[in-house]
């Protein structure tokens, strides 16, 4: 992982997210998001819900146990809260000694625990700029975030439309020169 270390990543890909969120007004809970099929809430609720999953799965839970939260209401009357502890629980369980050399059960496979910590920074980062434009305010993440999710992503662009994680995949109707956050949330399904 180059320009950022693992940890470094994954706090600001959490400050992105936790700075929308922090804003979000009570009237604002079930507008659409670019993620079709989620209201605010629900985008929300994939993100702490992915968090907790990332704990079972780092804490040798399996595939069935990692689903668990995704079937309860794991926001409550507190969103902001809820994330707040699901992220703080998360990365505590990254940061045990070997935590991140491990293999663990995820649904789609067996990965190394490094990846699925990879995958906690693209999803926070990413949807960091879904409520963001859900809930009308400025979208733009941070430039080294933006920067190592491009790098990880990238090397997926010839099948990331058939992953079905990142919708219909890049447009291919973005300028090369484009900003690369532009290029990034194209990449990603996005349409900026």
């Amino acid at each position: 992982m180059r320009g950022m270390e693992r940890f470094e990543a994954l706090d600001t890909a959490a400050g992105e997210f936790a700075k929308r969120l922090r804003v979000v007004t009570a009237h604002q809970w079930s507008l659409p998001t670019p993620c079709s099929a989620l209201d605010v809430r629900q985008l929300v609720a994939h993100v702490v819900g992915g968090n907790r999953m990332a704990t079972i799965l780092l804490e040798g839970g399996s595939r069935e146990e990692s689903l668990a939260p995704f079937q309860t209401d794991v926001l409550g009357a507190a969103p902001v809260e809820a994330f707040n502890g699901a992220f703080r629980t998360m990365v505590d369980a990254m940061k045990k000694p070997g935590a991140l050399d491990q293999v663990v059960h995820h649904p789609m496979g067996d990965i190394p625990a490094a990846q699925l910590c990879n995958f906690r920074i693209a999803d926070l980062g990413l949807h960091a700029w879904d409520l963001a434009q859900a809930i009308g305010v400025d979208g733009t993440l941070n430039a080294s975030l933006v920067e190592l999710l491009w790098e990880q992503i990238l090397p997926m662009k010839d099948v990331i439309a058939q992953t079905g994680v990142f919708g219909t995949g890049p447009s291919g109707t973005v300028a090369e020169d484009a900003p690369l956050q532009t290029r990034l949330l194209d990449l990603t399904g996005r349409r900026p």
